[in-house]
């Protein structure tokens, strides 16, 4: 698995190149993430608010119609799902890497639970049931509504991305959380300097990209694939090396995730980072040096353009009991730093 960073970079793709040379290919970047927690006292009555996977074979939840995946009928109705709805079963709204880590992290603390992940597409559906995932399509009505939530489906699927979070918020019951991983790009800090929970934020209006993701963490209120490994496959990259990343690993995303639904901390704002932000051209060099690599990246180009930001979510950590597996991207890559 692999790290996350937050960085301001539109055109770096959210997927890793298959065409990657690497003496270790289980390696991959991610992120940092800005979380946004809600439970059932913060709820207003509008509900507008806020290692190895496991192998076990499930069967698609059977909706009203003849179609074996949720959601799915031939003339393109919704149909309504028949299921029972547990108290610790939990919707994944967007389960992709992250959101298959949390599913793996959520039935080791409830063995006896039902994980529905909801997609767009049927396209990952079968590799979702091999999971012990139950696919459902967006469209499914459930005959319930659920006590846990994570929303973690990435605003490039969806021309209103707020929308699709009230969506997704009317699916939760009001008990339990219901988590949006949001990204730490909205805070207002383009010079290297320190973040933490409480920094201000980019106006509303001043960038299209923050809009989207100010406007959804708003929702939540009322009612974060791999950098390094692209720039790698580029071999030289037109953006500025003393830029400033924020980086957590996927399963301590997860278990970050997983340990704030748990807590049922709602109203809040959680980061998910390590403490240890490192510059494009530390990552690189530190790739480099861990040997895991044969493709040598050439360097970074620019001298213009923002710098990032140094995330701390010491209180995060602190409210909510949780360290991180991998406590920094060098000792992740086994190199002393």
């Amino acid at each position: 698995m692999g790290f996350i960073s937050c960085i301001s970079l539109p055109t770096i793709s959210s997927r890793i190149p298959s065409t990657l040379v690497s003496k270790q290919s289980t390696l991959a970047s991610l992120y940092s993430l800005k979380m946004v927690a809600l439970r059932r006292v913060d709820k207003p009555s509008s509900l507008l608010s806020l290692s190895t996977t496991s192998s076990m074979m499930v069967t698609p939840i059977q909706a009203s119609s003849s179609s074996s995946t949720i959601g799915e009928t031939s003339d393109g109705l919704k149909v309504q799902s028949s299921v029972s709805i547990g108290a610790n079963d939990l919707l994944i709204v967007g389960p992709g890497v992250l959101g298959r880590l949390v599913a793996e992290k959520w039935r080791e603390e409830h063995p006896d639970c039902q994980i529905i992940g909801q997609t767009v597409t049927t396209n990952h559906h079968d590799e979702l049931e091999k999971l012990g995932i139950k696919p459902a399509l967006k469209e499914t009505e459930f005959d319930g509504k659920f006590s846990y939530v994570i929303f973690c489906a990435p605003p490039s699927q969806s021309p209103d991305y707020a929308a699709e979070l009230r969506t997704a918020a009317s699916k939760w019951n009001g008990e339990g959380s219901f988590l949006f991983t949001s990204s730490s790009a909205p805070f207002d800090c383009f010079d290297n300097g320190d973040c933490n929970e409480d920094s201000p934020v980019v106006p509303l209006g001043k960038s299209p990209r923050t809009d989207v993701l100010l406007r959804a963490e708003k929702v939540v209120l009322e009612k974060t694939r791999g950098a390094h490994n692209y720039w790698l496959n580029k071999e030289t990259v037109d953006a500025r090396p003393d830029h400033i990343l924020n980086l957590i690993h996927y399963e301590d995303a997860a278990s970050l995730a997983v340990a704030i639904m748990k807590r049922k901390a709602g109203g809040r704002i959680y980061l998910g980072c390590d403490n240890h932000p490192l510059s494009r051209q530390e990552v690189m060099d530190l790739m480099d040096q861990s040997g895991k690599y044969d493709k040598k990246f050439k360097g970074f180009t620019s001298t213009s353009g923002p710098l990032g930001k140094k995330l701390n979510n010491s209180r995060t950590r602190a409210e909510i009991g949780w360290e991180p597996k991998y406590p920094s991207f060098a000792q992740f890559l086994g190199v002393t730093k």
